[in-house]
């Protein structure tokens, strides 16, 4: 990978002259310099800095507008390898609960294990984990901007206090209640039915956005609470295959609608099947993606290229219960002598990006 670096010289000088005031010694020491009666050397440098100048990472996968850029690696590393900051970040890391457990699928006991990838760890292995990960994706961020951490108690909690560490500012958790959870084998305790999603901005002194009026309208005009009852994916989002962790559009969309504009940029740097992609998608955000596995680069792909196909758009809406509530709102706006349309929600937002946070010349074809 070619790399440009941006060398940057401070050089510092003091001169004394006679003025009337603050501001007419500066227009006269700016005159002399402008004149080159005062000449800055070597003798004078104060600080020198070295910069990446548009550092990009190549592209898996893009799509043809370029809203959607897929990077193949490791995120560790590939985070390390451009330089873009984003509007949001979302991120479903590693539960580390892949230790022989059992469930209930479709009415058959299956072993929980997702992969060599989401094996156990010991707790000051998590929180090392966690904390470089998330460093690396505060770096990532706008000042103003978020991240949304999805996960269950075995890491959750790890995740909390690394991010206050660093800096980060929680705002909410979430607790996602799934209206269909996996029955309970064992009867020994409770059925686990929630998981939980950490919101938090990059800093503690600069505002983020909320699309407060918004999500009070999709709650019949109350404020929304941080508990949401949404359902886990369905079989109509499994039409490209299915990742172990997979999260449905319906919780995607719902965090994307709160916290970002139209054209907005969002990160995952656990990307899997993309869901973040797609639902960032049909919202009119734009998206950038990092996956470890080839597997899911392909099924990412073979999401997103669904995605342009005639009616899936329409399709996959009439499933996310946020949508069906914009369309009722909008149909009723609409009845009341408005235009019928969304601010903040578009499915195909200015095609004209400017700045890429990747190559837009992929790697695989």
């Amino acid at each position: 990978m070619e790399y440009h670096i941006q060398i940057t010289e401070r050089l510092k000088h003091l001169e004394t002259v006679s003025a009337a005031s603050e501001t007419e010694a500066v227009e006269l020491v700016r005159k002399y310099y402008k004149e080159e009666k005062i000449v800055l050397d070597s003798d004078n440098l104060a600080d020198v800095d070295f910069a990446v100048e548009n550092k990009k990472l190549k592209t898996y996968y893009k799509s043809p507008t370029n809203d959607f850029l897929l990077a193949h690696g490791d995120s560790f590393q590939l985070l390390n390898d451009f330089s873009f900051k984003f509007d949001m970040i979302f991120a479903d890391p590693p539960y580390f609960l892949s230790n022989g457990g059992i469930s209930l699928q479709n009415g058959k006991v299956v072993c929980v294990d997702k992969g060599e990838w989401d094996k156990g760890k010991t707790p000051e292995e998590m929180r090392a984990y966690n904390m470089e990960w998330l460093r690396l994706c505060r770096d990532k961020l706008k000042d103003n901007g978020t991240i949304w951490i999805s996960g269950t108690y075995h890491n959750i909690f790890s995740v909390a206090n690394c991010l206050t560490e660093l800096g980060y500012k929680i705002l909410n958790v979430i607790t996602w209640q799934k209206t269909n959870p996996p029955a309970n084998i064992s009867c020994r305790f409770f059925t686990y039915s929630t998981e939980f999603i950490i919101w938090a901005r990059k800093s503690k002194k600069v505002a983020h956005k909320y699309n407060y009026e918004l999500m009070k309208r999709l709650n019949d005009d109350k404020q929304m609470t941080d508990v949401w009852r949404l359902p886990a994916i369905g079989r109509w989002e499994k039409s490209c295959g299915k990742h172990p962790t997979q999260k449905p559009l319906s919780v995607l969309t719902r965090i994307i609608l709160s916290c970002t504009d139209k054209g907005d940029w969002i990160l995952d740097p656990f990307s899997g099947s993309s869901t973040t992609g797609i639902a960032a998608n049909l919202c009119g955000r734009k998206f950038a993606g990092i996956e470890q596995d080839e597997a899911f680069c392909q099924m990412s792909r073979a999401r997103r290229e669904e995605l342009d196909l005639a009616g899936v758009r329409a399709d996959l809406k009439r499933h996310i219960v946020d949508f069906k509530t914009l369309e009722s709102l909008e149909k009723q706006n609409i009845m009341d002598g408005g235009d019928g349309e969304n601010d903040n929600v578009c499915e195909y937002a200015d095609l004209h990006y400017g700045s890429l946070p990747f190559d837009t010349e992929p790697l695989h074809e």
